[in-house]
């Protein structure tokens, strides 16, 4: 069900991009829109990880630093037939994770010195998994195609009015200046819909990986209740949408009015109705 509504999801922003260029950018317009868009989501596909990584302050890790992180990142790995990815810690007291990569041959994960030190191994483990099945799932990937989709809405809705003259008047310049509002916004809403079934979708596979959900459901309780109340000073808003749980920010943020992560009680209800079947 949930693969159903992210191709929807993706369906429905291809769809509005058809739409937005017929209605104003014209084939030229929308031809230099999406290839805009390929470009700019093409750089970020391919060095977001690196991006990530580096804005977080996060640090390479050996197995010698850290066993208890390997021991459970090399067990999950090969349950889920995955390459063991590059392991991090961020020195940020707020408990959070997250990975990135394009694929599973080019992935890390990143932890936070607060997650490893508030977690128990049972909780970890959830975290881990949870991590893991973004990687598994191609979800770096999705979030590309979604991008570079909506990223062509927001071009070409803001320049299409003036794609014949300089003034845009009559009703073609109305719908036009509508275009201009109501697209990037739609693209933006339908963005935020595919994050959080990524989400749901990698509570769902990682709480499998593991066997059960409780480790998972003992995390998520206990990630909400200490980043309501410890800000990040690390992680930044830009790969806040990456994290398991969204981070606190000091002085907050019109970005946390829209949030990519779905309420961590849904999530957690979520877990507790499904029948876990271990993977063999």
């Amino acid at each position: 069900m949930r693969v159903f509504r992210t191709t929807l999801l993706l369906v429905a922003l291809t769809l509005l991009l058809m739409f937005l260029g017929q209605s104003i950018g014209g084939r030229n317009g929308m031809t230099i829109g999406l290839g805009f868009a390929i470009v700019s989501n093409a750089f970020a596909y391919f060095f977001s990880d690196k991006i990530a990584l580096l804005s977080s302050g996060a640090k390479p890790v050996t197995r010698e630093q850290l066993p208890r992180l390997y021991a459970v990142m090399e067990r999950l790995a090969a349950k889920a037939n995955l390459p063991v990815p590059k392991l991090y810690v961020v020195p940020e007291a707020a408990p959070n994770a997250f990975a990135t990569g394009r694929n599973p041959r080019h992935a890390s994960v990143a932890v936070t010195q607060g997650l490893l030190e508030l977690m128990n191994d049972d909780e970890l483990e959830g975290v881990i998994a949870h991590e893991l099945s973004h990687v598994r799932n191609y979800d770096i990937l999705i979030s590309s195609i979604a991008a570079t989709i909506a990223g062509a809405i927001t071009w070409i809705a803001y320049w299409g009015p003036y794609r014949d003259d300089g003034e845009g008047g009559g009703g073609g310049g109305l719908l036009g200046l509508l275009m201009m509002i109501l697209a990037p916004l739609a693209a933006m809403l339908l963005q935020l819909g595919l994050s959080r079934q990524r989400e749901y979708s990698a509570d769902q596979t990682g709480a499998r990986m593991v066997g059960n959900p409780y480790g998972l459901i003992s995390a998520l309780q206990k990630l909400g209740g200490y980043n309501n109340r410890i800000p990040t000073t690390a992680i930044s808003p830009s790969t806040s949408s990456l994290c398991i749980v969204k981070p606190l920010f000091r002085g907050g943020s019109l970005g946390t009015l829209f949030s990519t992560h779905p309420p961590l009680a849904d999530r957690i209800a979520a877990l507790r109705e499904t029948t876990i079947v271990p993977e063999r």
